[in-house]
């Protein structure tokens, strides 16, 4: 019997497409290791980027491609995960302890961005990342009540903060600092600085991905991210509504001036279920996501259902990806975590901590 040999194997592998990203293997270069032993075979795969609920289906089909060579035996195959650091805005340094930074926003309030933030972020974790979240949005934060933490944060070193650990995931918010129902009357640059000091000065530790929940709009806080922090790509999310597609579009574009990647459009509410009868209803319109995604060359990432239980359980401190973690709800929020990674591993990779640091001295 004539052996089996990595060459023969290896243009099968590569063409095997990734349930997650829809890329080859090949083209993903996620091949790292064949090892024969005999007529068995060990293959060892790398993905950059977290889906370890689509392990499963992906083993099969490289086993799947394997076994269409004559003669081959048993087929091992190891997936693991290795999300490194991508490139953000020229100019701008990466942030210690934190390999990728989202940013997820809106146009105008009330379209459930805060709500998407909290459950991308939940579903990134469980897909099998290191995920903390940034409550942005200084004048009215959610993210203490809707991942159900509260208390001032510890200081070990009486200069930097650690974070709340809610759910798993590593959190801070100006509403750990202030009372629930303390205004915070700050001009722009006073909130501007709030958020770089919630930023920096918070020792995240070991991040795969940081999702920052932006305030509504294109204001100070939106512009000093964009131009200050290390972005590495934005989710922006609207309701089918005429009123937010407008607004969610000012938001896409300042992304684009800067430089910040569009990741897609999240669109909320988009139809309504009775719980009595079953019926469906577009009550804010219908596909103003998929229209707002095509005229600006992004993807639709997600359409969310206008349900009851999305709401209920955010107010209560465990959103839907933790609460119900295998509902049907919870399962668009983690397509939604596997596709916006799966743009960012597919993206150029950061270089800039491989350049050393010049520095000029006078000559005496």
């Amino acid at each position: 019997m004539t052996a089996i040999s990595e060459a023969q194997l290896q243009p099968l592998l590569q063409a095997v497409v990734d349930p997650g990203s829809g890329r080859t293997l090949g083209e993903a270069k996620a091949i790292k290791a064949v090892r024969f032993d005999g007529a068995d075979v060990a293959i060892d795969i790398e993905l950059g980027y977290p889906a370890a609920s689509q392990h499963a289906a992906l083993r099969a089909a490289v086993i799947t491609a394997a076994r269409a060579l004559p003669g081959m035996g048993n087929v091992s195959v190891a997936i693991a995960t290795r999300v490194i650091a991508h490139a953000v805005q020229r100019g701008v340094q990466l942030l210690p302890g934190v390999k990728n930074i989202i940013a997820v926003a809106s146009g105008k309030g009330g379209v459930g961005k805060s709500t998407t933030a909290a459950n991308l972020a939940l579903a990134l974790q469980a897909e099998g990342a290191r995920v903390g979240v940034l409550d942005a949005d200084i004048y009215g934060p959610s993210q203490p009540l809707m991942l159900g933490t509260s208390g001032r944060p510890d200081s070990l070193d009486g200069q930097t903060m650690e974070p709340h650990i809610a759910h798993g995931l590593q959190v801070n918010s100006i509403g750990f600092l202030v009372e629930d129902d303390q205004a915070m009357i700050w001009r722009g640059p006073m909130a501007t600085q709030a958020l770089e000091q919630l930023l920096r000065q918070t020792r995240w530790q070991e991040l795969d991905y940081l999702v920052i929940d932006l305030p509504p709009g294109t204001g100070d806080i939106q512009l000093t991210l964009s131009q200050r922090v290390p972005v590495t790509g934005a989710v922006i999310v609207t309701t089918p509504q005429d009123i937010a597609l407008i607004d969610a579009k000012k938001g896409l574009k300042m992304f684009e001036k800067v430089g910040i990647p569009i990741l897609g459009i999240v669109e909320n509410m988009a139809v309504h279920v009775c719980s009595n009868c079953g019926h469906a209803e577009h009550i804010f319109g219908a596909e103003g996501g998929q229209k707002m995604a095509a005229q600006y060359g992004t993807e639709l990432l997600a359409s969310l259902p206008l349900a009851m239980s999305i709401r209920a359980q955010a107010d209560s401190g465990t959103p839907t990806v933790a609460a119900e973690p295998d509902s049907d709800v919870a399962g668009i929020y983690k397509a939604l975590a596997r596709k916006v990674a799966a743009k960012i591993a597919a993206q150029s990779r950061d270089y800039s901590s491989k350049f050393p640091t010049i520095s000029i001295s006078k000559s005496t």
